[in-house]
């Protein structure tokens, strides 16, 4: 039996993270949760690329333009969609969560998703730093993990080259 897994080890490696400024007292901390991981996996700052979009409808397209570019590896996708009163948290959450996954599938690229859907302020905070750990976090290790499975098994279409 042969079991592949990714290493959790950033080094070497270039990343994009796609963050929400909606929210931000929730996005913000997901954002520092992201770059923990990624810093205390080797990666350098002069690796490490911030887009902010308005909100998280529009982190898709930005994924999108940034799985095209060779020279990024990995792309870490934060937001948070709290539930309101109305039904535009369900069609704001499915369509990003099917943006992001259409994009990761098209580019194979991995893409995480680093998006709360939640259904009430304070689960958004608990997943954010506080009792549940930060989803940030969670979603620039899962980025790591899968660059390095990818390239370790040769599981990428194409080399990344320096644009």
């Amino acid at each position: 039996m042969n079991i592949y897994e990714g290493k959790i080890d950033a080094k070497g490696f270039r990343f994009a993270i796609v963050v929400s400024r909606f929210n931000s007292f929730i996005t913000d901390k997901l954002l520092e949760g992201a770059l923990d991981a990624l810093k205390r996996n080797g990666a350098l700052d002069k690796d490490i690329e911030i887009y902010r979009t308005p909100g998280s409808f529009e982190i898709p397209l930005v994924a999108k333009i940034l799985a095209k570019r060779k020279d990024i590896d990995g792309i870490i996708c934060l937001g948070a969609v709290i539930k309101g009163a109305t039904p535009h948290f369900h069609y704001v959450a499915t369509e990003v969560a099917k943006g992001i996954a259409m994009t990761s599938l098209e580019y194979t690229k991995p893409i995480s998703f680093g998006i709360i859907t939640s259904e009430t302020l304070e689960q958004a905070i608990e997943r954010a730093g506080a009792k549940s750990g930060n989803k940030g976090y969670d979603a620039a290790i899962a980025v790591i993990e899968m660059v390095n499975l990818l390239r370790e098994k040769g599981l990428c279409s194409e080399e990344r080259q320096e644009s």
